[in-house]
């Protein structure tokens, strides 16, 4: 009775309705994952020092370690820049991180998702690719006033270009349906024949800018296995994403910047 009930209800009814029961859950979620914060903010003040100390050596060392890589980034993109300019390339998009706490995961058959602190108050719009360390996470899919819904790489209804690494060709990468339980799992289509992977010497997918949503090279995931696809024209195959997007506490959204012009490139 329920379901004929709001199967009836006019599609702008439906709309409010998940909305409002979406900010009803909010600041529940909310409040477990600052509590999640707060307890582990007390259980690192109950560290010894000495593990402290070590703790800062060892990050000191990565920081510094990142700073020459960031001197190295920005000295390449400046020289890309300059060739952009040489070449009247249009340039590409670039983007700044927003960073965000998970703090509630979907994760069922039919869809993989998750929200994060951050939303319409920080900048953030539907679409907006979102990563973390390891590589591509999946997109920005509904955007509320301080949170957001992300659609995982690994959801069934996720599709997104991609190419193998080291390759030009685009592919095209979509989730599989599948539970929480078990390794993350998509399909890549549209291999060119002439590609050859196995479990020895597996392909790694990467991202394209050809979506205008994510930067070229970001890891997705790998494949190890193709197989002649049904109209015989490519290959196709089973993706492994990382198993730790299951389980990601922090990600990174990207907001794309005003796009720079050829006379700004011009005066670098």
């Amino acid at each position: 009775m329920l379901f004929l009930a709001w199967a009836l209800l006019p599609i702008p009814l439906k709309k409010a309705v998940r909305n409002g029961f979406h900010e009803f859950q909010v600041p529940s979620w909310e409040a477990l994952s600052w509590g999640r914060d707060l307890q582990n903010f007390w259980a690192g003040r109950a560290n010894r020092h000495s593990e402290l100390i070590s703790q800062g050596r060892d990050l000191a060392r990565l920081n510094g370690a990142f700073r020459l890589q960031v001197m190295e980034n920005e000295s390449l993109r400046q020289e890309l820049q300059r060739m952009e300019a040489l070449l009247d390339l249009p340039p590409r998009p670039r983007y700044r991180y927003e960073v965000a706490r998970v703090t509630h995961r979907q994760i069922g058959t039919w869809w993989h998702e998750m929200v994060v602190r951050k939303g319409r108050d920080d900048g953030i719009t539907e679409g907006n690719g979102v990563v973390y360390a390891g590589g591509v996470v999946g997109k920005v899919q509904k955007v509320y006033e301080g949170t957001s819904i992300v659609r995982l790489v690994t959801s069934p209804g996720f599709r997104m270009p991609a190419t193998l690494h080291g390759q030009t060709q685009p592919l095209f990468i979509q989730g599989l349906q599948h539970g929480s339980i078990g390794k993350p799992t998509g399909r890549v289509r549209n291999v060119p024949i002439s590609s050859n992977v196995t479990p020895e010497n597996p392909g790694y997918l990467v991202s394209t800018s050809l979506g205008q949503v994510f930067p070229n090279g970001l890891h997705i995931g790998k494949v190890e296995h193709l197989e002649q696809s049904s109209n015989g024209l490519f290959r196709e195959g089973t993706v492994q994403f990382p198993s730790e997007l299951y389980n990601l506490n922090e990600v990174a959204i990207l907001v794309p910047l005003p796009s720079t012009t050829k006379t700004a490139l011009k005066r670098n």
